[in-house]
C-alpha cells in the first residue's frame, strides 16, 4: 500500500508545500508573494471575451486585472460573442511560452469579477494527503530541498536496477528506459520488470517536475505484454485523472500517452529559461542558509556570499523578512565572478 505525506515550508519570501509517496518527493508546489493571484489553477470568476477565434476553436478571455486566458469553444457551449461574458475557471496557469488555459463553467452575468482564489499551497496539500496535517519545521524545510534536488534531475534510478532519463522537449515529454546493472539472466523478465518499475517511478517524477501533454516511453526489450504495460501505466498514473490517455505500444518499442497539465514546470521557476539557476530562487535559498546558520549559532554575525544577480534579488525581495527574524546580524557580499547557484554563509 501506498503511502503519501505532507510538509509545508513557510520561510521568507515563499510557501512551499512537498507530497512524498513511499518517501520520495511527488509532488512541489510554491508560492511567492509577488505571483500573480490570477494565473493559477483554480481561480474562478466571470470574464470578458476579449476575441474569439473560430479557425482555432478558441476564445481570449479576461478576468479583471488580469492576462488573456485561452478558453477552448466545445460544441455544446453557448455561442460566445466579443465584449460579451463568461463564467470560467482556470484548469492549467500560463507556462513560459504559452498562456493560461480555461474551462468553461457556464454563461456569465453581472461585471467581470473573481468568484473564487486559487486553493492555498497548505489547502493543495490537503487536497492530495486528506489525513493529519501536514508536518513542519525542520523536516519539512528538508523535504523542500530534497523535493527541489530530485526536480533537478535527469536520471533516476529504478528499484531492482536500471533507469530512467526524463527530458522535456518544446513537442514532449521523452523517458527513456535503461536496464543498467539489473541482474539481465532472464532478458525478457528483467526488461519486463524495468518497464514496469519505469511507469511507476515515471508517474512520480512527471508530477514532481509539473510535466505533461505528449510523453513518450521508449521501452527496454522487445515483445512487449501491451496487456500488462497499459495496465500498470493506467494505475501509475491514476492520480492525473481526469484526461490521461494511453495509446498503444508501437513496433518501435515506444508507449505514447496524453497527461493533462495542472501546473507549469517546476523549472520554469527554479531555472531561468537559458538552463541556469533562477536568482531568485537562489535568493531563497540564501535566506533558508542564513536562517539555519543564525539558529545554530545565535546572536553571532553572518556573511552571505553570493552572485551579483542573487544578492540583488534577496535585497529587493527578502532582506526586511531575514531581518525580521535574525536581526540585522547579516551582510550579503557580491562575488562578480560566482554562477547564481554558488551559495555560501560563514560567521568572519
Amino acid at each position: 500500500m501506498s503511502e503519501r505525506r505532507a510538509y509545508l515550508h513557510k520561510g521568507v519570501g515563499e510557501t512551499v508545500g512537498v507530497v512524498t509517496l513511499d518517501g520520495r518527493p511527488e509532488r512541489l508546489f510554491v508560492s511567492w508573494p509577488t505571483d500573480d493571484p490570477l494565473d493559477a489553477e483554480g481561480v474562478r470568476g466571470v470574464a470578458r471575451i476579449k476575441s474569439v477565434e473560430k479557425t482555432f476553436a478558441s476564445a481570449f478571455v479576461a478576468l479583471p486585472g488580469g492576462r488573456d486566458v485561452i478558453l477552448p469553444i466545445r460544441p455544446d457551449m453557448p455561442k460566445l460573442v466579443e465584449g460579451g461574458l463568461v463564467e470560467i475557471e482556470i484548469k492549467t496557469a500560463s507556462r513560459r511560452d504559452k498562456a493560461a488555459v480555461a474551462r468553461f463553467v457556464g454563461e456569465g452575468a453581472g461585471e467581470p469579477r473573481v468568484l473564487a482564489a486559487a486553493p492555498s499551497v497548505e489547502e493543495r496539500l490537503r487536497q492530495v494527503v486528506k489525513a493529519g496535517s501536514p508536518t513542519t519545521g525542520q523536516p519539512a524545510l528538508l523535504a523542500v530541498e530534497e523535493a527541489e534536488s530530485d526536480a533537478l534531475a535527469t536520471v533516476f534510478g529504478l528499484p531492482g536496477g536500471g533507469d530512467i532519463a526524463v527530458e522535456e522537449t518544446r513537442a514532449l515529454t521523452a523517458v527513456d528506459v535503461d536496464l543498467g546493472g539489473r541482474d539481465a539472466t532472464d532478458s525478457k523478465r528483467a526488461a519486463r520488470q524495468a518497464n514496469m518499475a519505469a511507469l511507476s517511478v515515471a508517474a512520480r517524477v512527471l508530477r514532481l517536475k509539473g510535466l505533461g501533454g505528449i510523453v513518450v516511453f521508449d521501452l527496454v526489450g522487445r515483445g512487449h505484454d501491451g496487456q500488462a504495460l497499459t495496465t500498470a501505466a493506467r494505475n501509475a498514473f491514476a492520480p492525473d485523472n481526469p484526461g490521461v490517455g494511453i495509446g498503444a505500444i508501437s513496433k518501435f518499442g515506444t508507449l505514447e500517452m496524453i497527461v493533462p497539465r495542472r501546473a507549469p514546470p517546476i523549472l520554469d521557476r527554479l531555472l531561468t529559461p537559458t538552463g541556469a539557476a533562477n536568482p531568485r530562487h537562489a535568493a531563497r535559498r540564501l535566506a533558508r542558509a542564513l536562517e539555519r546558520e543564525g539558529r545554530a549559532d545565535p546572536g553571532a554575525r553572518l556573511e552571505a556570499r553570493c552572485a551579483p544577480a542573487v544578492a540583488e534579488a534577496f535585497m529587493a525581495e527578502l532582506d526586511a523578512g531575514v531581518a525580521e527574524r535574525l536581526g540585522r546580524r547579516f551582510a550579503v557580499s557580491p562575488q562578480s565572478d560566482w554562477p547564481a547557484d554558488r551559495l555560501e554563509v560563514r560567521v568572519p
